[in-house]
């Protein structure tokens, strides 16, 4: 339910920055046919300069729209937050939630246990860890990690620290069925090959097709044809990181005539120069 090409997806806003929910459906129009299930208001999603009612209300529209599986971004730095983040998710029809490790305060690992322990405990549905030590300046290690997979409801980890030994590690030490996932476009073939399960993607917004073809693959055994996909992404997903996620993204969906929008600032849009840059690319991959 959830393994595969997931994107995380991106919420376009109309000219006043306010969420735009019919873009949101053409968007998912675009991806259904490729992609094995949904994230709604994490990172690329801008979750950050999302209101907890846009919060609540982009996790509901996306899940009411589309059949697929929805992971409902809920993460906070504060325990009671994320609490209350995660069952709103789960009453907007998400079928997961997915929490952030606690950004700034950086909590110990006990803390970090607790935190997750708790908030899993505080819902019926399924906890999905996202690790991205980058943007939280805390990592959550494989001890944690094998600590927290005992939980009957934490099924599983993004893991986007880019560290294949951490993800190696915690690959070997949690159950067959606790699911990692990439949370690095540029090392999904590389986990996979690991034992990972798929992919929560930046760059499937934008290539859902191609990145659902090295999938299904690598899937068929096709290592050689994953292996090929691979490196013919690797401009792409080079050129959605040449600034700020999703800075990057939203400009490509704009110039593919997507629904994107400006970024909410503090974000600012993508420069010019960068923006050359990044239309090659689309164009070299037929995709503009």
């Amino acid at each position: 339910m959830f393994e595969g090409i997931i994107p995380a997806l991106v919420t376009p806003f109309n000219d006043e920055l306010n969420v735009d929910y019919k873009g949101i459906e053409k968007n998912l129009e675009f991806l259904e046919k490729y992609v094995d299930a949904l994230v709604p208001a994490g990172t690329t999603g801008e979750a950050a300069t999302l209101s907890y009612q846009e919060h609540i209300d982009v996790v509901k529209h996306v899940a009411e729209v589309s059949k697929l599986p929805v992971i409902g971004g809920a993460g906070s730095n504060s325990t009671k937050e994320a609490i209350f983040l995660a069952k709103e998710v789960e009453k907007a029809g998400a079928d997961a939630a997915m929490l952030v490790t606690p950004y700034y305060n950086k909590p110990n690992a006990e803390g970090l246990y607790l935190h997750y322990k708790t908030v899993a405990e505080s819902v019926s549905i399924p906890v999905i860890i996202y690790n991205v030590p980058s943007r939280t300046a805390c990592n959550i290690t494989p001890d944690v990690v094998e600590r927290l997979a005992e939980i009957d409801n934490i099924i599983g980890i993004k893991e986007a620290s880019g560290n294949l030994k951490q993800v190696c590690e915690i690959i070997n030490r949690t159950p067959d069925d606790f699911i990692l996932l990439s949370g690095d476009d540029f090392l999904t073939f590389p986990i996979l090959c690991l034992g990972g399960k798929g992919v929560i993607s930046v760059a499937a917004n934008v290539a859902p097709q191609m990145m659902k073809e090295l999938y299904d693959a690598f899937k068929s055994g096709n290592t050689g044809k994953a292996r090929e996909m691979h490196y013919r992404l690797m401009p792409l997903y080079s050129a959605l990181f040449i600034d700020t996620n999703p800075i990057p993204v939203k400009k490509a969906l704009e110039l593919m005539g997507m629904p994107a929008g400006k970024p909410r600032p503090p974000l600012v849009e993508l420069s010019e120069e960068k923006t050359e840059k990044l239309r090659k690319v689309l164009e070299s991959l037929g995709l503009i």
